[in-house]
């Protein structure tokens, strides 16, 4: 009985023996576990902190080099069966005779453009009759004046881009007739543009004759600040507000851009209607030429 008693006493103690160091290898593996999840996290966190910041590093470089992302405004015009704001355009056009035209061009818009859109025929001649316009030769070869027709051009304000440049300290002002289809996200960009002047921010130098804005490229530009509230009188009594102002010229220079817009929308209608009824047609004639087929009833007689 004693021998057999000290017997199990060894057997257990071996065994206790020879369980602890796995129980001690499992302990430690564990840890090692907690501590590689711990480092795994770590590193997931060091790498998201870093996208992060190279994103707004990137977001922040590609603003100085492009610009601050422009808001998207509700232009009427910008549905698919909506046309442009008449009224809104003959306003832009003031604006554009008395704001604008002094530095900018619009070489690719005649006057006999407007007859219809925004003026009647004979309130464009008699616009058109205020400039003189260099013509000829005439029968002695030379060179002569005469007053505009509707065929003729907006005039230039500088005779070449030399002089544009010399008298704007080098800058070279834009022509503007297809301003909006020529910058990205065009008529917001030039309703942002014309409205986002502001002082430059605490650390931001801008040098004599530039002029902050945060939509411009670089986020300095040459043209000084334009519409101001009262700058035109409108014919029509609309309060000349910078807001309202920058509206009509956009209106203004998003029809120079797009004038057959208008007359593109009313085909593609027409062109969806005549579709639609040919669809209907073909339909219709399908299922009286199928239907035959498709509900006849076929017996196969295999006995005979």
């Amino acid at each position: 009985m004693a021998g057999g008693a000290i017997h199990q006493l060894l057997r257990r103690k071996l065994q206790f023996q020879s369980t602890a160091p796995s129980f001690l290898s499992s302990l430690a593996s564990k840890k090692d576990d907690a501590g590689t999840k711990s480092l795994r996290a770590f590193a997931l966190l060091g790498a998201g902190v870093s996208g992060l910041l190279g994103f707004a590093t990137v977001a922040s470089a590609d603003e100085a080099e492009h610009g601050l992302e422009c808001p998207n405004y509700p232009w009427p015009h910008q549905g698919i069966l909506s046309s442009y704001d008449h009224a809104s355009i003959r306003r832009g056009h003031q604006v554009y005779t008395q704001v604008c035209a002094s530095c900018h061009s619009m070489s690719l818009v005649s006057y006999r453009d407007l007859v219809g859109v925004a003026y009647t025929e004979e309130e464009t001649k008699a616009m058109a009759a205020e400039i003189e316009v260099t013509d000829g030769p005439n029968d002695e070869g030379e060179m002569f004046t005469r007053p505009g027709k509707l065929s003729d051009r907006f005039p230039q304000p500088y005779a070449n881009e030399q002089a544009a440049r010399f008298a704007n300290g080098g800058a070279y002002p834009p022509d503007l007739s297809l301003v909006t289809k020529a910058r990205h996200n065009g008529q917001n960009y030039v309703f942002a543009l014309l409205t986002g002047y502001r002082d430059p921010p605490a650390g931001v130098q801008i040098r004599d004759g530039l002029h902050y804005n945060p939509y411009f490229p670089g986020g300095a530009i040459a043209m000084p600040k334009m519409l101001n509230d009262g700058a035109v009188e409108y014919e029509d009594g609309t309060p000349a507000t910078e807001a309202q102002m920058g509206k009509d010229i956009v209106s203004f220079l998003s029809w120079a851009a797009e004038p057959e817009m208008e007359e593109r929308k009313l085909m593609g209608f027409k062109w969806i209607f005549v579709l639609s009824l040919a669809l209907l047609q073909a339909a219709y004639y399908r299922r009286l030429k199928w239907s035959v087929l498709k509900s006849r009833k076929l017996v196969l007689d295999v006995v005979n």
